[in-house]
C-alpha cells in the first residue's frame, strides 16, 4: 500500500506535491519521491519520511507546473533500495515519469516479457518499473493518430490485457500531460480533485482525497475502474472506460489503510468505521449478552470512530485511556517483526487512572500477527485493569495478499495456524470476539452511491478476483518476500 499523488495545475507544483505527500504518509514510510516537468524531468527521490526527504534545494530542482509524487510501504522489492523508490521514468515514448500504488500479480511473467519481447530492461526489483515497461511499449505501438487520447486509448487496451493485479497509477507523459489509471477491478482507490486556476482549472488526482482541502481542490470523484483520465498540457481533461469488469475495491482501505476523512468510492471511511462498531457491538451482544465492560478503550486511532459506535451501543463509557505517540509510524507498516514489537511501547502509553480496577474492553481494527495485540492487552492488564476483552472489527486474516497489502505468507498470520479459542489464550484475553464477513461488508456497503458489486477480501475468504493465483505463486511469492526481508 503507497499513496500516490499527480498534478496538473497553471502554477509551480513541487511544494503541493510535497504537502499532498505529508497528507498522504499513513499510506508509506519506506521511501518517497517526486518527479515534476518543464521541458525536461526533474527527480527527487530519499528514504524513509516525506519530511526527511527534501530541502530547499529539492524545490529548487523541482520545477514545472505538473508532477507526481508517491510515499511507498515496499511489497515488491526491498524496504531500504533508493533503486525501488518511486517515480520510475523512461525516456521512450515520449517520456514518461509514473508512479503506482498496488502489486502485479503477474510480474515475474511481465519482466521477461519486457526483456525477450519488447527489449526493455528492469534496472530494479519494483513491479511499478516493469508496468512502466508495458505502458511504454503499448504507446509505441500504437500509431501516431493526430488525437494523443487515441494514442493512449489504444495503449491502455493493450495494459489491461497484460496487466493483473491491483495498481492505481499517475504518471507525466513529456510534452503531452498528466494521466491516471486503476486496475479494471478496482482493487487500488484513486480519487480527484478540481480547482479554478487562474485561466482554466487545475486537477490533481491522488490516493485519497485528504489532501484536497489543505491545497484547496474539491473532491470531483473517483477515477472508475478500468478508466483513462488524461489531462493535456492545456489543462483539457478526456476520459474513457476502457474495460468493465466487477468493481471490487479492496476492504482494508475502510478498516485500516485510509484516513478517516477519507471518501472513497463514495462511501465515507469514517461513516464506514461507526457502522463497523455498531455492527462489532451487535456481534458482542449476541455472543456476551450478560458481559457488559466498565469501559471501551480503542487501540489508536484506526479503530477509534469504531470504538465509539460500539460504547454507544452497548450502553457503557468510550474512553481513551491508551495515548498514542504520534510521533511513531504504524506498526503493522514497519519493517521486520522485531521493529513492530518495539514500537508497541513507544507508541502507546496506558493511563492506569482510566483502567485501574476496571473490566476494559479494547477495540482494535485487526488481529494480523498477533503479537502487537498481546503486547497492547499486557500493557493494558499491567495498568491495573480488572479483565480485558478484545474485540476485532476484522474478521479473521487467513490468507495471503496479492494486490498491495504486505500479507505474503500464511506463516505470518495467527488466525491460520491457531483457532479462535487458541488466539485468545495467545493474546491473553479474557474474551475475544472477531466480526463476522457479513457484518463488516454491510457496515461498508449501507450507505453512500458506490456500485460496488463486491468487496475484495483474499485475506479474509480466499477469493482472488484475478484469478491467477494458485499455491504455486503463492510460493513464489513467499520465497521472494523472505529474501527481500533478509536483505532488508
Amino acid at each position: 500500500m503507497c499513496g500516490v499523488i499527480g498534478i496538473s495545475s497553471r502554477k509551480p507544483v513541487s511544494g503541493e506535491l510535497y504537502e499532498g505527500l505529508i497528507n498522504l504518509q499513513h499510506r508509506g514510510q519506506d521511501s518517497t519521491g517526486i518527479a515534476t516537468f518543464n521541458g525536461r524531468f526533474h527527480v527527487v527521490r530519499g528514504v524513509g519520511y516525506v519530511r526527511e526527504a527534501y530541502n530547499q534545494a529539492s524545490f529548487d530542482e523541482l520545477v514545472g507546473n505538473i508532477g507526481i509524487g508517491q510515499t511507498r510501504y515496499s511489497t515488491a522489492g526491498s524496504a531500504h533500495n533508493v533503486g525501488n523508490a518511486q517515480p520510475f521514468i523512461t525516456n521512450s515514448a515520449y517520456g514518461i515519469a509514473l508512479v503506482h500504488n498496488g502489486n502485479l500479480t503477474n510480474y515475474p511473467e511481465l519482466r521477461k516479457e519486457l526483456q525477450e519481447q519488447d527489449h526493455f530492461h528492469c534496472n530494479s526489483d519494483s513491479d511499478t518499473e516493469a508496468l512502466l515497461g508495458v505502458l511504454a511499449t503499448e504507446i509505441e505501438k500504437a500509431g501516431n493518430s493526430p488525437e494523443f487520447f487515441d494514442i493512449l486509448s489504444a495503449a491502455m487496451e493493450k495494459v489491461y490485457a497484460r496487466v493483473r493485479g491491483g495498481y492505481a497509477v499517475v504518471a507525466v507523459i513529456a510534452g503531452k500531460g498528466l494521466i491516471a489509471f486503476r486496475d479494471p477491478n478496482g482493487i487500488r482507490p484513486l480519487v480527484m480533485g478540481e480547482r479554478n486556476g487562474d485561466g482554466g482549472k487545475d486537477y490533481v488526482f491522488a490516493s485519497e482525497n485528504t489532501p484536497f482541502t489543505p491545497l484547496g481542490y474539491e473532491y470531483a470523484g473517483d477515477v472508475g475502474a478500468g478508466e483513462l483520465v488524461f489531462v493535456t498540457t492545456e489543462g483539457k481533461m478526456h476520459r474513457k472506460k476502457i474495460v468493465d469488469r466487477e468493481f471490487t475495491p479492496d476492504v482494508f482501505e475502510y478498516v485500516y489503510f485510509a484516513r478517516p476523512d477519507a471518501v472513497l468510492n463514495n462511501v465515507s471511511v469514517y461513516r464506514a468505521r461507526l457502522r463497523m462498531g455498531q455492527n462489532l457491538a451487535a456481534r458482542w451482544k449476541e455472543l456476551h449478552p450478560n458481559v457488559t465492560p466498565d469501559l471501551v478503550v480503542p487501540v489508536p486511532f484506526t479503530s477509534n470512530p469504531i470504538a465509539l459506535a460500539f460504547a454507544h451501543e452497548i450502553g457503557v463509557r468510550y474512553s481513551e485511556a491508551l495515548y498514542r505517540n504520534i510521533f511513531i509510524g504504524r506498526t503493522f507498516i514497519m519493517p521486520g517483526q522485531e521493529n513492530r514489537a518495539k514500537s508497541v511501547r513507544r507508541k502507546l502509553s496506558p493511563q492506569a487512572i482510566e483502567l485501574e480496577g476496571k473490566d476494559v474492553l479494547l477495540v482494535d481494527d485487526s488481529i494480523v500477527r498477533g503479537t502487537t495485540t498481546r503486547e497492547v492487552i499486557d500493557m493494558v492488564r499491567k495498568a491495573g485493569a480488572r479483565k480485558v476483552y478484545f474485540a476485532s472489527a476484522c474478521p479473521p486474516i487467513m490468507y495471503p495478499d496479492f494486490y498491495g497489502i504486505d500479507i505474503p505468507t500464511k506463516d505470518e498470520l495467527i488466525a491460520a495456524k491457531k483457532t479462535p479459542d487458541e488466539i485468545r489464550d495467545f493474546i491473553g484475553a479474557d474474551i475475544m470476539v472477531y466480526q463476522t464477513i457479513d457484518g463488516l461488508s454491510e457496515a461498508i456497503l449501507r450507505r453512500g452511491e458506490h456500485e460496488i458489486d463486491r468487496l475484495s477480501m483474499p485475506y479474509l475468504d480466499g477469493w482472488y478476483v484475478t484469478g491467477d493465483i494458485d499455491e504455486g505463486r503463492m510460493e513464489e511469492v513467499k520465497k521472494s518476500r523472505t529474501e527481500e526481508r533478509a536483505y532488508d
